[in-house]
């Protein structure tokens, strides 16, 4: 392990070469623009390039994307109903094209496509790139990137503009919709090129750059949602046929087998509260964390203890003593309370996910106390949170907390996903059973299956039928990928795969505490239009590709 260092900024003039989204409008020969044979002279410039690369990842996941677009699927919501064109809209469904949010991380998308398109090509312009195992590395470092953003493209937005040469000029600056197919085919290249020339991580790597173990972690990612649901230009969901269905799980299953093989990584010594705290700590750890975006208070905007997680009041101090006391936490979203009874009462998870407590200043004593919240419609996501934070602060809502896209207990559950649907249902209970092991939680089966997964424990689940193996493993993963991911950005991708997410919205909403009134998700999802985002207006006036023509529904 080790203390927290993070990816270096890229100096101005790599920023000016990198700038520019595919979205935007850009002139033939801006003063900014840097032509290939100019800079790609060095692995060093190279290097930086592919760092600029990076620096695209944190405008987007400081709030946006991973925490707010994802809200609300049947775990959490965003606090208050009040239309706000921003988080509370796309968290309540009552999202339109002209979201600043849901505008943010498009643009913040194709500028990583964009960076890592340009990036690539001036790599590929050097004289012997192909023979150079640094360069070669430097260019699976974008292709991973570019495949990361290419996939949330397709998973919020179904098929779009995408292509894979850089945007230097208006003409070749928008596109017509690409079909997802095609688009995957580009990120499972993109990913097995990457795969092919990164090194797995060890003791002294980081987390913050890609490694193999992250190209072949995103892989299994991009397989299970290629394999699952989305929603067409029709308005209806529908899914590839078994033998494709098949050839991703098979897929999926070659990738775990090469993290097996490699021994690497595992689940975080000490524990699963100790994973979570490292995570506020500001702690590095490649074992289980496999691929974060970096934070650091005053170079870029992180919110991950503040906006999400239990509540702190502000300290009513004087600015020189700011390195005594925990900032302020606002806590814009809350847990779905009932879940807190799902778990089994030896499983660490629960207390971790689930947070009921926040923190009020008290002026006479000039110190945070830890207050109880008995009404659950104060309980919080728990993952991050100030008090695990090392006191001090730059700015008060702002962290140094890093946001993790991918960890290896995901990997394992995406593996044991997959052995079900292949009919290996021996080895799908084991590795649901090792995840849970990790956090304390009773062994489960087939045989005990009612006990950890059927009402009174938990809600019954009408859409998804268990009367077979198959259908009790769906259940299982269902609830065991809630119980370990919450919060994590990739719940309702899940429920959209599945198929499910509509009718899960709508069974969690009934059954919520009848106190809460902001959960209100259940009630607005339209099937057949709320699977996917709008297209942003800016982006629907601009490009004429498009022919005027949204995303169901919008």
């Amino acid at each position: 392990m080790k203390t927290k260092r993070h990816i270096l900024y890229i100096p101005l003039a790599a920023a000016a070469l990198l700038s520019g989204a595919c979205t935007d409008i850009i002139t033939e020969s801006p003063d900014s623009y840097y032509e290939h044979d100019e800079f790609f002279t060095t692995p060093e410039k190279a290097e930086m390039a592919v760092l600029g690369v990076y620096n695209g990842l944190p405008t987007i996941y400081g709030e946006k994307d991973g925490m707010s677009l994802p809200c609300s699927d049947d775990i959490y919501y965003v606090n208050g109903i009040t239309a706000d064109n921003g988080r509370r809209d796309v968290g309540h469904y009552v999202v339109r094209s002209n979201n600043t949010w849901v505008r943010g991380v498009w643009e913040g998308k194709y500028n990583i496509v964009n960076r890592a398109n340009y990036t690539i090509a001036g790599i590929e312009s050097m004289p012997g790139w192909q023979n150079s195992t640094t360069l070669l590395r430097l260019i699976a470092e974008a292709k991973f990137l570019r495949a990361q953003s290419a996939l949330d493209l397709v998973r919020y937005w179904g098929d779009v503009p995408f292509k894979t040469e850089p945007t230097s000029g208006y003409e070749n600056a928008y596109g017509p919709r690409v079909p997802r197919e095609q688009i995957y085919d580009q990120i499972i290249d993109d990913l097995n090129f990457a795969k092919e020339h990164l090194p797995w991580a060890d003791e002294v790597g980081t987390p913050e750059r890609a490694s193999q173990g992250a190209a072949r972690g995103l892989l299994m990612r991009a397989m299970l949602s290629r394999a699952g649901y989305s929603l067409q230009a029709d308005g209806k969901l529908s899914r590839p046929d078994g033998k494709t269905r098949n050839e991703c799980y098979q897929a999926v299953v070659d990738e775990w087998l090469a993290f097996e093989a490699k021994g690497y990584h595992q689940f975080y010594p000490g524990g699963y509260e100790e994973l979570f705290k490292s995570f506020s700590q500001g702690v590095l750890d490649t074992s289980e964390s496999i691929f974060e975006v970096a934070f650091l208070a005053g170079k870029n905007n992180g919110y991950w203890g503040t906006y999400i997680g239990p509540a702190v009041t502000a300290p009513q101090i004087s600015p020189t003593e700011s390195g005594k006391y925990m900032g302020r936490a606002n806590a814009l979203f809350r847990v779905v309370p009932e879940w807190k009874a799902f778990f089994d009462a030896a499983d660490q998870r629960r207390d971790v996910m689930v947070c009921t407590h926040s923190h009020n200043w008290n002026d006479a004593t000039k110190s945070h106390v830890l207050t109880e919240q008995k009404n659950p419609r104060n309980w919080y996501p728990g993952k991050w949170r100030r008090e695990w934070m090392p006191l001090g602060y730059i700015d008060p809502n702002k962290t140094d907390v890093n946001f993790c896209i991918l960890r290896y207990a995901d990997v394992v559950l995406m593996a044991a996903e997959a052995y079900a649907e292949i009919g290996n249902t021996t080895e799908a209970w084991r590795l649901i059973n090792l995840v849970r092991g990790r956090a304390g939680a009773p062994e489960v089966s087939s045989a005990n299956y009612a006990t950890y997964y059927k009402a009174p424990k938990v809600h019954d689940l009408p859409y998804i039928a268990d009367g077979d193996e198959a259908g009790r493993l769906r259940t299982a993963i269902y609830w065991e990928r809630g119980f370990e991911l919450a919060f994590e950005g990739q719940r309702k991708f899940d429920l959209l795969r599945w198929g499910v997410l509509g009718d899960a919205l709508k069974l969690f909403g009934e059954k919520i505490d009848n106190r809460i009134v902001s959960y209100i998700a259940g009630r607005n999802f339209v099937k057949g239009q709320h699977e996917l985002l709008p297209i942003p207006q800016d982006e629907m006036q601009i490009n004429h590709y498009l022919n005027n023509t949204n995303n169901p529904g919008y």
